[in-house]
């Protein structure tokens, strides 16, 4: 527990923000998530208009933990574009994949 009032007010800051924060989080983690079921359903069933409507709104839920800085923007960036890239290679499985178009940089050294 914080002894020092400026660390209880840090508690207490913190825990109004992580609250208003969670129903944002949570609300995007389960539209991404309910976006990858319906790209599952729609690859048995070769039906692809649920699996667009809900991959469309992962990416505004997405965008908006992203601009109310719930998440960060990169992260938000990457999770839509492993979203749509299953998406696409569930949609098309006969394209293949694009190669890097360059190496790996190398690791740096201290």
């Amino acid at each position: 527990m914080a002894n020092k009032a400026a660390a209880i007010k840090y508690l207490r800051q913190s825990q109004k923000r992580r609250m208003r924060n969670k129903p944002v989080r949570t609300f995007a983690r389960g539209s991404v998530r309910a976006a990858l079921d319906a790209i599952d359903d729609a690859i048995d069933t070769q039906e692809w208009s649920d699996a667009d409507t809900a991959i469309q709104h992962a990416v505004k839920a997405l965008d908006r933990a992203a601009q109310r800085g719930v998440i960060h923007a990169n992260t938000a960036a990457r999770r839509k574009s492993r979203l749509l890239r299953q998406y696409h290679t569930s949609r098309n499985p006969d394209v293949a994949q694009r190669p890097r178009t360059r190496p790996p940089e190398p690791a740096r050294t201290p």
